[in-house]
């Protein structure tokens, strides 16, 4: 969509699509493949017509959750840590982490390459240092090693990608809790 002011009523009608597409997506488990437009316009409440306004093609509306998620992600790591100890706000990060990347998993799949890369570019940064500031308070707090950063916990978290989706929810739990056990001082 072009770079200009929205009016508020059209910013409010993308936030209503970009959230149907998004608990589309979760009820299809992340398959772009299962995202019926017409099922997203009605549930935002809005005509086929607006959201073909603000999103012309499927992989701009697939984009843009992936934009939320990541944000949202990203943004949740602050709040957490100043309501929970550091290692009960990393796991819940974690499982926030777990949702995104089984959204992302189904993005990803649909999104041109050349897309994802324009995406991807810089937005990852965020999410290292979100959760780089997870790792570093729990340190602090002696609740987590000091010895493992940000690319360690997201390298094993890239078993995600290889869950098949019918083990998805136990799967992905028990890497969660291993992960975090792993992080637990000697």
């Amino acid at each position: 969509m072009a770079e200009r002011e929205l009016r508020s009523d059209a910013v409010a009608n993308r936030d209503r699509i970009v959230e149907a597409a998004r608990a589309e997506l979760s009820r299809s488990n992340g398959a772009p493949e299962e995202l019926k437009l017409h099922r997203v316009a009605k549930a935002a409440g809005v005509g086929q017509g607006t959201l073909y306004r603000h999103f012309p093609t499927r992989e701009d509306l697939l984009a843009e959750v992936y934009r939320h998620e990541l944000t949202q992600l990203v943004d949740a790591a602050a709040p957490l840590l100043a309501e929970h100890s550091p290692l009960n706000a990393l796991t819940l990060w974690l499982e926030r982490l777990v949702e995104y990347a089984r959204v992302k998993r189904g993005v990803m799949t649909a999104i041109e390459a050349a897309a994802w890369r324009e995406l991807h570019s810089g937005r990852h940064q965020r999410l290292d240092e979100a959760l780089q500031s997870l790792l570093d308070r729990g340190a602090r707090a002696g609740e987590l090693r000091d010895d493992v950063d940000a690319a360690d916990v997201l390298l094993l978290l890239g078993g995600l990608a290889r869950i098949p989706e019918a083990e998805w929810i136990p799967r992905a739990q028990r890497l969660i809790t291993v992960i975090t056990e792993g992080l637990r001082p000697a």
